[in-house]
């Protein structure tokens, strides 16, 4: 399974605006965190699960969003295909699913970024697999100003 850009939708009259995700199932998220950066073009990456799915909301600014299948957690293959998403709030939600790492860096000053998550956080510790945040590097044609 791939990624997937649940697209938002909207609707306008004389009251004002209703935006929705109809297509997105959010019945295995059991928690949330959101993310702010206080530096622009700041790398967060790479933070990948076995079991643990994520659902990417960006509330404010700009962000890259990226996401790498692995292959192998404990030597994973450098050339492994990247998606990119280019994500503003207007984007909708993007489902990261079990067995792929993900990162993100803010493209705008302002920013934050929403995480949900199919795991509690005592499961989602032990199912916790870090790599350097330059190891596959769709960062760099943005010139990052701090990598975590």
């Amino acid at each position: 399974m791939e990624p997937i850009l649940y697209q938002r939708s909207s609707n306008s009259d004389h009251r004002g605006t209703v935006s929705f995700t109809n297509e997105l199932d959010l019945n295995k998220a059991v928690r949330t965190y959101k993310v702010t950066n206080k530096q622009i073009k700041t790398v967060r990456a790479w933070h990948g699960h076995k079991l643990e799915e994520k659902w990417i909301i960006v509330e404010e600014g700009e962000f890259l969003v990226c996401a790498v299948e692995i292959d192998n957690f404990q030597n994973p293959n450098k050339e492994q295909k990247i998606f990119e998403f280019n994500m503003t709030p207007n984007d909708g939600v993007l489902f990261i699913p079990k067995n792929y790492a993900n990162g993100a860096m803010n493209l705008s000053e302002n920013n934050s970024i929403r995480y949900l998550s199919s795991l509690p956080l005592e499961e989602s510790i032990k199912d916790d697999y870090r790599f350097e945040s330059k190891f596959w590097d769709p960062w760099s044609k943005f010139n990052p100003n701090l990598y975590e």
